[in-house]
């Protein structure tokens, strides 16, 4: 009885998701950082404390961070379309590998002499905020951090001045977790359509739109404090540090002037993460991984 049902939502949430069909989200188990005799400097990023300090912000997130974009997803996942199934669970995979890794680079930050405490404890403070919250917002929340990282990703990939001089292991770490970033970009935004599908398309816009908002007011000011506790450590404080920090975000190379555009996509009512195709980035990388192993 429940069979026509169950066929029209796969049909209309398939509709509402223009994920390419031959997209295949492939966890790839990699290593890095392991070789004997590998030191990770603690200016890795080419010298530049303001470009690594944003790199070892942004990684201290990962670890607790993902595991509860995994949550967030899994608890939709009840009934959701064979191929968005079989996504989320590609999806889980490489979220735990990143997790494994970025735990692993994380170990190399404090190597380095680094004091992650107080990271560590924003990130916790932003968790025990979360457990407060309804399953669906906490999925909205996921799908707006996805965004965020997918378009960071992809400025990442796109414009090498990033990763340039950097130390090679940690370079490979960062292009190989932005590559799986995009290719699973749309998973928390498809079990979003999955999960809201009897929703209006105004209430499911509203809701998106206004998590967004309370997300980027939390995202940039969390990674600069996290980038103004690492520079004070390395000595750098006061305007120094500000104008370091607004110069390598805004300036050069600009990573966040560079996503605005693809941040305010978002709010455009017909949005969806595959608007923007990008799997000529996939396709390079694999290219290039090929070429070097």
């Amino acid at each position: 009885m429940n069979a026509p049902v169950k066929i029209d939502t796969e049909i209309a949430v398939q509709k509402a998701a223009p994920t390419p069909p031959d997209l295949v989200i492939t966890p790839r188990d990699r290593r890095f950082g392991r070789g004997e005799g590998h030191v990770q400097g603690r200016w890795w990023n080419n010298g530049n404390p303001f470009a690594t300090a944003f790199f070892n912000a942004l990684s201290t997130t990962f670890p607790k961070g993902e595991a509860f974009f995994i949550e967030s997803v899994k608890a939709f996942r009840e009934g959701a379309p064979p191929k968005l199934a079989k996504e989320i669970r590609a999806f889980t995979m490489q979220e735990v590998m990143h997790t494994r890794e970025h735990v692993a680079f994380n170990r190399r930050v404090t190597d380095a002499g680094y004091d992650v405490s107080f990271l560590d404890a924003q990130v916790d403070h932003v968790l025990e905020l979360i457990k407060t919250r309804p399953a669906i917002v906490n999925l909205a929340a996921t799908m707006a951090l996805e965004h965020f990282t997918a378009i960071l990703a992809r400025e990442l990939l796109e414009n090498p001045k990033h990763l340039q001089g950097a130390d090679a292991e940690a370079a490979a770490l960062w292009r190989w977790h932005a590559v799986e970033e995009i290719e699973h970009k749309a998973v928390a935004y498809d079990t979003w359509l999955h999960a809201t599908r009897g929703w209006s398309r105004y209430r499911r816009w509203k809701l998106k739109s206004l998590m967004m908002l309370v997300i980027t007011t939390r995202f940039i000011p969390e990674r600069i404090k996290g980038m103004l506790n690492l520079l004070e450590q390395d000595g750098i404080t006061g305007w120094r540090a500000k104008r370091g920090i607004l110069w390598y975000a805004f300036g050069n190379p600009g990573m966040f002037r560079k996503i605005l555009g693809a941040w305010a996509a978002y709010f455009l009512p017909g949005f969806h993460p595959w608007n923007a195709d990008e799997k000529h980035l996939i396709a390079r990388y694999e290219a290039e991984n090929l070429q070097s192993s």
